[in-house]
Order: structure tokens, then C-alpha cells, then sequence
């Protein structure tokens, strides 16, 4: 990711912004500029979501991309939110607590850093509720 697209994206990646269509009530994750059900019709407004959220299925990574070895192994989850959107997302446990329909919570964490000298990237994980 380059840096200036790294510094477009910070309010959704460090707050969880999405929008919400006030014509149907969809709220969506990542950002859209016109509600797919409404189409034209739909008003979109940005959306601040809770963070709140279930776990729907997950996975445990073991052998991860290169800049994440150090964290191997780690869980890998899509979280459907309570707004209602799914994301990805890692969830911070051990793999023994990892289940799903597990009540999690988005935290801001360290993603990872571009080199031992470079940018360190931040954004949401989850741990359990």
C-alpha cells in the first residue's frame, strides 16, 4: 500500500466509519457512495459503527504473509457487526477460546510496520466482549 492511500484510508480503518442509507436503513462496511437497494433514491450519510459484533466462522493462520511471522499463529474471523455489516478482522485470543457465535469487541491495535526503521501501521482488531 503506498502512503498516500495509506493516509486516504485512516478514519475507516481507525474508526470504523462506514454509511448508512437513511431511505432503506442498510448500514455498509467499507464505505459506498450510493446504497445498492436504493440506488439514486438512496440519502447515504456517514455511519461511526460501535464495534460490536459476533463471530461467524474463523480460521487459525499458521503459516502467515511475509511481515507477519512474528504473530503466526493468529485468528483470522468474519464479524458480522450489530449495525450489520461483515468484516474481516484478527481477533486477539488464544485459539483455545476462539468459537463460533463468540461476542467480540473492536480495539485499536498494531497491524504491522513497513520495516525495523519505517512506518508502523495501526488499525482495529477485536478481542472477546
Amino acid at each position: 500500500m503506498t502512503v498516500a492511500r495509506f493516509w486516504r484510508n485512516i478514519p475507516n480503518r481507525y474508526n470504523l466509519i462506514g454509511t448508512h442509507c437513511t431511505t432503506c436503513g442498510e448500514h455498509y462496511f467499507p464505505p459506498r457512495q450510493m446504497c445498492p437497494i436504493c440506488r439514486r433514491d438512496g440519502k447515504i450519510e456517514p455511519h461511526k459503527f460501535e464495534g460490536k459484533g459476533e463471530v461467524i466462522t474463523y480460521t487459525v493462520i499458521h503459516t502467515a504473509a511475509k511481515g507477519y511471522e512474528m504473530q503466526a499463529p493468529y485468528n483470522l474471523a468474519v464479524i458480522k457487526l450489530d449495525e450489520g455489516p461483515s468484516l474481516t478482522g484478527q481477533v486477539v485470543c488464544g485459539q483455545e477460546e476462539m468459537e463460533i457465535g463468540m461476542r467480540v469487541r473492536s480495539v485499536f491495535r498494531k497491524l504491522g510496520e513497513e520495516s525495523e526503521k519505517g512506518m508502523i501501521y495501526y488499525g482495529t482488531k477485536f478481542v472477546p466482549e
